[in-house]
């Protein structure tokens, strides 16, 4: 194995944890920007533009893991079967809490209400990124994917 090919399998680790990062960046500032009472009217264009950048940034990452990472996964390592089918219901649970926040804010719900879906999507994301970073890791360190990082992790 080459360097380049060691640098190219030990990435998808790498990329992974980075996209964990910038996903619950994203969050954080969705919600400072949620804080408060929303005024009467028409909702913040900021609060609407973190909210919709997010909840497309959230949904595209767990799609590329649902396409690409979790069958070339499957494929290397079928012991982990268990492990990918509770990722992916944790991927269905969080796209109903992203679709709960979008309809909140369509609803125009009071700060509260939007901070309480935040809250919700938070705690399970968390959960999430932290029980798929602890078994999976390891194996994206080895894992043969030869495919674009936004194609398997999503657009941030």
């Amino acid at each position: 194995m080459t360097e380049g090919e060691k640098t190219r399998l030990i990435a998808w680790s790498t990329e992974l944890r980075a996209v964990h990062r910038r996903l619950r960046d994203a969050l954080s500032v969705t919600r400072e920007n949620a804080a408060g009472e929303l005024p009467a009217g028409p909702l913040p264009r900021e609060l609407l533009l973190f909210c919709h950048g997010f909840c497309t940034a959230l949904t595209g990452h767990h799609q590329g893991e649902d396409r690409e990472l979790f069958p070339a996964i499957a494929a290397a390592h079928p012991e982990l079967a268990p492990t990918l089918r509770r990722l992916e219901q944790d991927h269905v649970l969080i796209a109903e809490l992203v679709d709960g926040l979008q309809a909140a804010i369509q609803g125009r719900m009071s700060a509260e209400a939007v901070e309480t879906h935040l809250a919700r999507i938070a705690a399970i994301m968390e959960s999430h990124f932290q029980y798929e970073e602890r078994q999976l890791l390891t194996v994206l360190d080895t894992l043969a994917l030869d495919a674009d990082p936004h194609d398997v992790l999503g657009p941030l």
